[in-house]
């Protein structure tokens, strides 16, 4: 007697939703639905896909988990079921290849998201997955039955066997992810963690003519440090501060001393190629009738932005001094003042905490439903981790189902 087919939801086209979908697609007696509350999938995907896509990065892996902070331990467990090198070997199968950068990361072919999407897509639709799209999830009652409202009713239901909740942060709203589902999971007894902006900009209290100038302007090639912690990379002059790799980095211990109501300064070093003495030697040097901008300029290559940065910060007698300026351009103080909004921000942390949750992401008070991706408890920074953990828990949480399903 053949078994019944088992039907379950996905609520999420996101990564994570995508992924375990296109798992338990290849497992027989299973009918797996999709729904999203936008008019088309992984909206989010492809506006990563605008700053060339970066999937996953080429580090040892006891390295990489270390970017996951507090979750490190288990995410070590996450990536041992879908590894960077997994990442790989799946983009590969869609037939897009994965180059390195310079910084390790790893990008498709063409540093765009659609070829890749566009072929992730045909293979779930060939694989018979079916999409429902316009579907704002409300809440999900006995016996998984879930509610929906769409734009032709108001109470749409459906009923599955399993689900998965992969609906996303709260960053980007207009995308889809707007952290609408805390309150019914907090509902049913789900411990959450508030959402809050991880990868983000932060405010800076600029001068007017410092900004007038610069807004928009890339800062490229730089170092920040803060509480001992650094990185680097580029960043970007906003209208109220500063966003950009190099910052997103160190965002989650800056966000978390500034909710605290007091300013932080970050170190800026404007050339993390040099050491300090020897930008002494070269400041030493008979500069004539050149201005000091022009002759920072020709002797240390500075950009306009540079030298208006250190003017920014500290004063002329500060910079007249050549000992004084080059300590600067090693270590220029920068004040920030707050944090940008959530809906601005690469991602967002907080969400259901793992304590609801058992090693399958099953939560336990729930048996059948799973949790997926930014809805997770979790942050980590931008360089491939958070494309990597969002497609490591979609995995992870289709072996839950399909475990919980085959033991049903």
């Amino acid at each position: 007697m053949a078994s019944r087919t088992k039907i379950i939801a996905i609520i999420g086209a996101g990564p994570a939703g995508l992924i375990a979908a296109q798992k338990l697609s290849k497992i027989e007696n299973l009918q797996i639905h999709v729904f999203d509350q936008k008019p088309s999938v992984a909206r989010k995907f492809l506006i990563a896909g605008r700053g060339g896509l970066n999937l996953t990065h080429s580090e040892p892996l006891p390295k990489f988990t270390e970017k996951y902070e507090e979750n490190a331990a288990r995410f070590a467990q996450f990536l041992a079921r879908f590894s960077p090198d997994d990442m790989i070997n799946w983009a590969t199968s869609l037939g897009v290849s994965l180059f390195k950068g310079s910084s390790g990361r790893m990008f498709p072919d063409g540093l765009k998201a659609t070829p890749l999407l566009r072929a992730w897509l045909k293979e779930l639709e060939g694989a018979q997955v079916q999409f429902h799209l316009k579907h704002r999830w409300l809440k999900t009652e006995a016996d998984q039955k879930l509610l929906f409202s769409t734009p032709d009713t108001p109470s749409f239901e459906f009923e599955a066997d399993a689900i998965l909740y992969a609906m996303g942060g709260a960053s980007y709203p207009h995308l889809g992810a707007t952290g609408s589902w805390i309150d019914p999971l907090k509902s049913e007894g789900l411990d959450i963690d508030p959402l809050v902006a991880s990868n983000c900009g932060f405010q800076v209290n600029w001068s007017d003519h410092f900004i007038g100038r610069f807004e928009g302007t890339p800062l490229k090639n730089i170092r920040l440090t803060h509480n001992n912690r650094s990185s680097a990379g580029d960043l970007v002059v906003t209208k109220n501060g500063l966003e950009g790799g190099a910052l997103y980095a160190l965002s989650k211990g800056l966000r978390e001393e500034l909710q605290q109501g007091s300013t932080r300064d970050i170190s800026l070093d404007l050339k993390p190629g040099s050491e300090e003495q020897a930008l002494v030697s070269s400041l030493s040097t008979p500069r004539g009738k050149m201005s000091l901008s022009n002759f920072l300029r020709k002797k240390l290559n500075l950009a306009p932005i540079q030298i208006a940065l250190l003017h920014e910060f500290k004063n002329n007698t500060d910079i007249q001094n050549t000992d004084k300026l080059a300590a600067l351009i090693k270590n220029l103080p920068v004040e920030l003042i707050g944090i940008n909004g959530i809906e601005r921000a690469i991602s967002s942390a907080g969400g259901v905490k793992f304590s609801n949750l058992d090693d399958q992401l099953m939560i336990r008070k729930q048996p059948g439903q799973f949790v997926a991706g930014e809805m997770l408890d979790w942050e980590a920074p931008t360089g491939g981790y958070l494309l990597q953990g969002c497609f490591a828990t979609g995995v992870v949480a289709a072996d839950g189902i399909a475990t919980y399903l085959n033991a049903a």
